[in-house]
């Protein structure tokens, strides 16, 4: 592998514009072909084995005009009762709009100020392409507004549209550039990560659309995908560049330090990346197919990012030469005496490792601690921007109609197997459940084989009395009544995802461990690198919790309250984050291997590998940490708490993982870290990983302990 990357950052370098010309090409074809049969992004909440969904199937087959998308139109007056001729015409226009198969009587509020008027849609919200349905939706209200009345819209048609502002990007992508800046003193050096994974990034996206147009994708996954491929794509270049400095200030000629950097950070590289391609295949596991659409747009992202990573970078740093060497970095580089302030503290902690591996492990436990109350729940509109037209038609249902008309429950009965004489008896006991506001009267279809009533809980979907009054109904009903409707849908989807959090979990730790045994050849190492990231992982979890469901930083989030943690969040993030771990995980362990096998001195290598990556680890994880705190300016939820998740997570595996706990238990364990079976000593993996010597040259001065 390390020869390999030698010949092709060789080659890149020696002809550094055919590679980007390669990769400028590659960019506009992809485009071209996303033009051409790109798809629409959705969300299919269709999950086969799902109690909800045979309600869903039951609908689908004997009420055909009832179980496709649908949407709520809510009109507000804040001058006095609505005007019965104003909602009679609006309702007109809203049964002509295309694909609509039934439009309900408003439902007026108390004091008759605010209607709703629900829409049944004959096809499913996957059938829409864009913006159509809500656009048709905004015409057909346009001639309600201009009589000074507030429309608002909500329900599945409103609620599947997601439009990106690219403000988060922006925010990262300029954080990341200031960071870079900094690091190497040269607007040259920081520039080439930048774009790096910008090409990485535009391509990545274009395959996402292609991907849309044959398979199901949802509408933030294109977002979640971006915001690893901005991280990891900075990242992986800032490795690559960081080992080409090192070979130009010991001596190195351009195109050998290009090779040099290649074989060794570029395997770094390699199998990090690797690593988080292998675990998002965990998404499958979740059992959900639209869950599993994150995978997807992730792996397409964070491959193509890889691979512009090892050949994009050799081209622009031949061609940039020894000018991403700033006059201050040289400078700097050849007035340094003393040991860097990496090396001083990997010296102090290695005196008292007990006290700072406890210290560490103590800061990560109490972190984690939340983590034990976590509650899950779907985005819904009323975690929504309070903007967004969507949240405020919940808003206006919620204080005029009560919180759970916002997330009804859909009874429906297979009167195949129930006799219709039983269903006034069935709405008697629904009505009389705790935790019910009302019930609808029964609707039946063509046929009279199915019945549906509608039941009103008094609490908001999100609300976990209403999870448990869903439980309750479930447990009473007869064989054939089946309940469904998008809050039973958020509430087995959420089960769903808790359920299958373990397995997934299980299949990434795994894997993980596989890859670093196969690496460093020695099985100690990848299975305390293992434990540390779901140490590091869970300590995230906790800061979620305190954040967004406890409420300590929702409104300077710009969350009007505390809500649960989105359902999507955890497995996604555990997936993500177990592989960007492992970049500085190989990236450490390999100098510290390294030092390991020239000197024998498992103590000294620990001091001398810290001292070595510290600086470009710090580098690197302020940088995810600026793309991903970007992220949290988002206005989709499950981005924003991915934003804070992740970059809550690099944060603690740079500080308190990688610069305490790794090196203070590398320094307990002495020469066992390298142990593996037969009890031989662990062969050679080489710089990065590789093989590869280190470029920079001899061992750094330690300052006696």
């Amino acid at each position: 592998m390390s020869s390999l990357l030698a010949r092709v950052g060789a080659a890149a370098a020696t002809r550094p514009w055919r590679v980007i010309a390669a990769w400028l090409t590659l960019l506009v074809l992809v485009f071209a072909a996303a033009s051409a049969f790109g798809g629409t992004n959705h969300d299919d909440y269709n999950v086969p084995g799902l109690p909800s969904q045979e309600g869903t199937n039951l609908l689908s087959e004997r009420f055909p005009e009832m179980s496709g998308a649908d949407a709520r139109v809510v009109v507000h007056s804040d001058t006095g009762p609505l005007a019965p001729e104003v909602l009679t015409d609006l309702g007109s226009r809203l049964a002509d709009v295309n694909g609509v198969s039934a439009v309900s009587p408003p439902r007026l509020s108390q004091d008759s100020d605010t209607a709703v008027i629900s829409l049944n849609y004959r096809i499913p919200v996957t059938d829409f392409q864009g913006s159509e349905g809500v656009d048709a939706l905004e015409a057909a209200v346009a001639g309600t507004r201009t009589q000074g009345l507030e429309v608002e819209l909500g329900g599945q048609v409103p609620e599947n549209i997601s439009k990106p502002s690219g403000t988060a990007e922006a925010v990262g992508m300029i954080l990341a550039l200031i960071i870079l800046v900094f690091a190497f003193g040269s607007v040259v050096a920081a520039g080439l990560p930048l774009a790096v994974a910008l090409v990485g990034v535009g391509i990545g996206s274009g395959l996402i659309t292609i991907m849309a147009g044959f398979t199901g994708i949802s509408t933030i996954a294109p977002t979640i995908a971006t915001m690893v491929g901005i991280g990891v794509g900075i990242d992986y270049a800032l490795l690559l560049v960081t080992r080409y400095t090192e070979g130009l200030r010991s001596g190195m000629p351009v195109r050998d330090a290009v090779a040099a950097a290649n074989s060794t950070a570029g395997t770094s590289v390699i199998f990090a990346g690797t690593t988080v391609l292998v675990s998002l295949f965990g998404l499958r596991l979740s059992g959900l197919p639209m869950y599993a659409s994150f995978g997807y747009a992730t792996f397409a992202m964070v491959g193509i990012v890889m691979l512009t990573s090892v050949t994009l970078v050799p081209a622009l740093c031949g061609l940039a030469g020894t000018r991403v060497l700033g006059t201050r970095s040289r400078a700097r580089a050849e007035r340094r005496t003393t040991s860097p302030l990496t090396e001083r503290w990997a010296i102090r902690v290695s005196r008292r490792p007990w006290l700072w591996a406890l210290t560490a492990l103590g800061v990560l436990l109490l972190l984690a601690a939340p983590v034990l109350g976590m509650r899950t729940w779907p985005q819904d509109a009323g975690s929504a921007p309070a903007a967004n037209t969507i949240r405020q038609a919940y808003d206006l249902i919620d204080s005029e109609f009560g919180p759970g008309a916002n997330g009804p429950l859909m009874v429906a009965v297979d009167l195949n197997k129930v006799p219709a004489a039983e269903l006034p008896s069935i709405v008697r006991d629904l009505a009389a459940e705790p935790g019910v506001a009302s019930v609808t009267p029964v609707l039946m279809n063509a046929d009279s084989t199915a019945a549906l009533v509608s039941v009103q809980p008094t609490t908001g979907p999100s609300d976990p009395r209403s999870t448990e009054l869903l439980d309750r109904i479930r447990s009473d009903a007869a064989d054939g009544v089946q309940v469904t409707g998008l809050t039973a849908v958020f509430a087995d989807i959420s089960a769903r995802l808790a359920e299958r959090l373990w397995l997934v979990i299980a299949f990434v730790v795994a894997l993980s461990v596989v890859l670093l045994t196969f690496v460093f050849r020695a099985p100690v190492v990848a299975v305390k690198a293992a434990a540390m990231n779901l140490l590091s992982v869970a300590a995230a979890y906790g800061v979620m919790v305190m954040v967004f469901q406890w409420g300590w930083g929702a409104q300077l989030l710009g969350l009007p309250h505390a809500l649960p943690v989105s359902s999507w969040v955890p497995i996604l993030m555990f997936t993500i984050l177990f592989g960007l771990s492992m970049d500085y995980e190989v990236f450490l362990l390999s100098r510290v291997r390294e030092r390991w096998l020239a000197t024998g001195d498992s103590h000294r290598s620990v001091v001398e590998g810290l001292a070595s990556t510290g600086r470009v680890i710090t580098s690197a994880a302020a940088i995810m940490v600026a793309v991903f705190a970007g992220f949290a300016l988002d206005g989709d939820v499950t981005v924003k708490m991915m934003g804070v998740g992740l970059a809550t997570a690099v944060l603690i595996d740079a500080t308190i993982v990688r610069m305490v706990l790794v090196p203070a238990t590398m320094y307990l364990l002495g020469d066992a870290n390298w142990w593996r079976p037969g009890g031989r000593r662990a062969a050679a993996a080489g710089g990065d990983g590789s093989g590869a010597a280190t470029p920079a040259g001899a061992p750094l001065p330690l300052r006696a302990r």
